[in-house]
């Protein structure tokens, strides 16, 4: 890797980090939802760092150039984020329909209350 792909890389992460971070901050994602994100871009940083470990990744799962192993490994990353993506939403359709449910009965029971005045 020539030193100035690490640095065009390097400066892609700090961006990288800094919307990540932004975005935590302005409240617009929450921190459980974004350590995801920055464990993505941590391990990112160490591969600009220490490009050896691609290498050592590569060599371990017998992959046959180091591309094809980052590959595989961002391949996996969107699918771990889409199942977490996934969860989330189911979590939350069904908090969404115990609360319809409720509010129903509520509802209900004002009207009961209202009709026996």
């Amino acid at each position: 890797m020539t030193i100035t792909l690490r640095i065009a890389l390097s400066i892609a992460i700090l961006i990288y980090f800094v919307i990540v971070f932004c975005l935590l901050k302005s409240g617009k994602v929450s921190l459980k939802y974004t350590l995801l994100w920055l464990a993505m871009g941590i391990f990112l940083a160490l591969l600009v760092i220490m490009p050896e470990i691609l290498n050592w990744i590569r060599d371990l799962f017998g992959f046959e150039l180091a591309i094809n192993a980052l590959l595989v490994g961002m391949i996996a990353f969107a699918f771990v984020l889409l199942m977490s993506l996934t969860s989330i939403v189911s979590k939350q359709s069904e908090k969404i329909r115990r609360l319809v449910q409720e509010s129903a009965v509520l509802e209900k029971r004002i009207r009961e209350l209202e009709d026996k005045k």
